[in-house]
């Protein structure tokens, strides 16, 4: 599938967080369990001035299927991919694949080097796939329940 790839608009904002959710509680349950995924993100997260903030001063991608937002990645200006989800029935037809070479594309023209992540155990294999490296794996604690992820940095 080739998705309509566009930049982030204040409208798209509880699509995006819709996806986020979704990608959380369905689609990450193949490797999280279920207090991991509560502790993510247990309820549809509201569109707030903060959320669409969040989006909107990073560079932020957003993937298309017809009328449905269907994924989204967001860069900050420091070279931190920050977010990156694609909704679960749209997970391994090439959204995410589209998204990242676009964000890589456009990480190159802002003249950053070097980008930064923090991997979910899901999203880890696609990134090192796309040639990112494993600087470290990490845990996050949430609500005294541990979230396993990985430190990772590509060279642009």
């Amino acid at each position: 599938m080739t998705p309509a790839l566009r930049r982030y608009a204040p409208n798209d904002c509880a699509a995006c967080w819709q996806v986020f959710y979704r990608a959380v509680q369905i689609g990450a349950a193949k490797v999280y369990n279920q207090a991991q995924r509560n502790v993510w993100c247990a309820t549809l997260p509201r569109p707030t001035v903060e959320r669409n903030a969040r989006l909107a001063d990073a560079t932020t991608w957003v993937a298309k299927d017809t009328d449905r937002l269907i994924g989204f990645m967001s860069l900050e200006a420091n070279g931190h991919l920050d977010m990156a989800f694609v909704d679960p029935d749209y997970m391994g037809q090439g959204v995410a694949y589209a998204l990242h070479n676009r964000l890589i594309q456009s990480a190159r023209k802002s003249g950053l080097t070097k980008l930064t992540t923090e991997a979910s155990l899901m999203a880890e294999p696609f990134f090192a796939r796309q040639g990112w490296q494993m600087i470290t794996p990490d845990t996050v604690k949430r609500g005294g329940v541990s979230l396993p992820r990985y430190l990772m940095q590509i060279a642009l």
